[in-house]
């Protein structure tokens, strides 16, 4: 008895086999529930037409070719492969019957009944063509998709397809309560497993009362938050309307005896301002201010600086102090200015009594940071003039005349410094820096314009050279003269002047006065340091407005004579 599944042999296969003529057996039996007497499952089915004889197996390439011309497939899958599986049995047989025997392989009829036998047991025989196939009946065989527990559902038949899913039981989370999960008795005796499923069961009813619990205080705490939100979002909203297209709040007239000091920094524009103003309690509101200082024609010129306003102005009023340049608490200096009108803007912006700064600066000059060189003349008037550098300067709640002149000094020698007047005296024939400084009062006090003071310069320079024989080497200035006696005075007795014995009368002295008769410019240092060139010696202007610079003398006694018929027929009314 050969044993199933040994392999090649020449042994016949015995009737007493257990698969030997059996119908009924089928490759699922097989491949489910037939083991081989080795114990191991079987892995791959051996088709009946491969015999365990491999040399009759030289035929096999010959009906797979002639198979595709002799058989076309057919329409239906499993049908057409039932009468193709039946062809090849057919032509299976006819190859045999015509195959010779060799010898040594034991041909006899225990051989061909043996084969006979597997080819006519036909596994498809009397099956329905269009039943469900079992998987992996054979190698190549596409498996059941839909035998297996978790495959999806067979196609349905065309006349129920597109309906709508029956519904199904589907495991829900339960909504999350605000409320304490012990809060409520419904579900106290509830199994924990299988909870999810108890609103469709018995407990449903138990699971929607305490849904319908969870669902109103839900609501209620939203309806709480959303009030909260739309009540704190509607008041601020209310506020923005109000500010932007209400009527804008303003107080009304010049405010109360309360005065506060209020400082608008740089680049501010009139919003900024408007809200600086209304936190300082001058004004109802920013608003007012702004619409204050577009109606007003010089609104957008408000300066920086501090401004002692009252408290509670109108928008108006408040405009019309700020654009005032006098109400503003600032110093400014202007180019030329005298130290003495320098320390009675100080005294007045400051409340202090006429005198107070003047005479800190005279005991205090050597302590508020002036250059070495500043007293190189000790006939010098005021060691502080020429070093209170003109430009603006804000004051401070703490400002005081002390505080005031050392800032002007610093800005005055830090101006110097950077000009380099110490090493250009030497290269003007100048005796020292303060010479420098001086020169420059003189054209700050006599020219006008930037064209003017390099010409005022040139002058300078031609009437101190020691071959000036016109003027002798007065300068003959009469600045010099008004600066001795603090006027600013254009018709004066000239005569008086030159006999005026005085360091700082120009009209008198020969040579520069002993120091500087004012605080000079940017544009007055720098032309000092880079004059005109041209020659001038004398200047006189006949409108007033106007200079005129000439080369000789003749030229200017001319113009003097103009000068004076001018001035004779103002004073007569002419």
């Amino acid at each position: 008895m050969t044993d199933y599944g040994r392999g090649h042999g020449s042994e016949p296969w015995s009737p007493q086999d257990p698969l030997y003529g059996d119908q009924g057996w089928t490759a699922h039996q097989t491949q489910q529930e037939q083991v081989p007497y080795g114990g191991d499952p079987q892995q791959q089915y051996q088709h009946p037409l491969e015999p365990q004889y491999p040399d009759l197996q030289y035929q096999q390439p010959q009906y797979q070719q002639e198979y595709p011309a002799q058989y076309p497939q057919q329409q239906h899958p499993q049908y057409a492969e039932q009468q193709v599986y039946a062809a090849q049995h057919a032509h299976a047989q006819q190859q045999l019957q015509q195959q010779p025997l060799y010898e040594g392989q034991g041909w006899d009829g225990g051989h061909e009944q043996q084969y006979m036998a597997a080819v006519q047991t036909d596994p498809y025989a009397g099956a329905d063509p269009y039943a469900q196939q079992s998987a992996g009946a054979y190698p190549g065989e596409a498996p059941d998709l839909y035998a297996t527990p978790d495959a999806f559902p067979p196609p349905q038949p065309p006349g129920r397809r597109h309906l709508e899913p029956e519904p199904s039981e589907v495991d829900e989370e339960p909504e999350e309560s605000l409320l304490p999960a012990d809060g409520g008795g419904d579900d106290a005796d509830e199994p924990a497993s299988g909870g999810r499923r108890a609103g469709r069961g018995k407990g449903g009813k138990a699971g929607k009362k305490k849904q319908k619990k969870r669902s109103g205080a839900a609501c209620l705490i939203a309806a709480v938050v959303i009030v909260g939100i739309v009540g704190g979002g509607g008041y601020y909203g209310y506020g923005y309307l109000k500010d932007r297209f209400g009527a804008t709040e303003d107080f009304a007239g010049e405010g109360t005896d309360e005065t506060v000091d209020v400082e608008i920094p740089k680049n501010a524009g009139l919003g900024q301002m408007g809200r600086i103003l209304k936190e300082a309690g001058v004004v109802a509101s920013a608003q007012a201010f702004v619409d204050a200082a577009n109606a007003n024609p010089k609104g957008k010129s408000i300066q920086p600086g501090i401004y002692p306003l009252k408290k509670k102005m109108s928008g108006t009023a408040a405009v019309a102090l700020m654009v005032d340049p006098s109400k503003l608490a600032v110093i400014t200096v202007p180019e030329g200015a005298r130290n003495s009108a320098v320390y009675s803007m100080i005294d007045k912006k400051l409340g202090k009594p006429d005198g107070t700064t003047r005479e800190i600066a005279q005991r205090e000059s050597k302590n508020l940071g002036l250059p070495a060189w500043a007293a190189s003349n000790p006939k010098v008037m005021d060691p502080l003039e020429g070093f209170l550098y003109p430009m603006r300067y804000d004051l401070k709640k703490d400002s005081t005349p002390e505080s005031l002149l050392k800032q002007m000094v610093k800005n005055a020698s830090d101006k110097y410094a950077e000009l380099g007047v110490e090493g250009k005296a030497k290269e003007l024939n100048l005796e020292n820096p303060l010479q420098v400084v001086t020169v420059a009062s003189l054209v700050n006090a006599e020219g006008k314009n930037h064209d003017d003071f390099r010409k005022m310069a040139e002058v300078v320079y031609n009437r101190l050279k020691k071959t000036n024989d016109v003027t002798n080497q007065k300068l003959q200035f009469d600045s010099t003269y008004n600066y001795v006696k603090n006027q600013s005075e254009i018709n004066f007795n000239l005569k008086e002047a030159q006999a005026f014995d005085h360091p700082y009368n120009t009209h008198f002295v020969k040579g520069l006065p002993p120091g500087p008769i004012n605080n000079p410019g940017m544009d007055a240092l720098t032309a000092t340091l880079s004059p005109d060139h041209g020659g001038w010696m004398f200047f006189v202007s006949v409108d007033g407005d106007k200079t005129t610079f000439t080369k000789t003398y003749d030229e200017h006694l001319k113009l003097v004579a103009e000068f004076q018929e001018r001035q004779a027929k103002k004073k007569n009314g002419g």
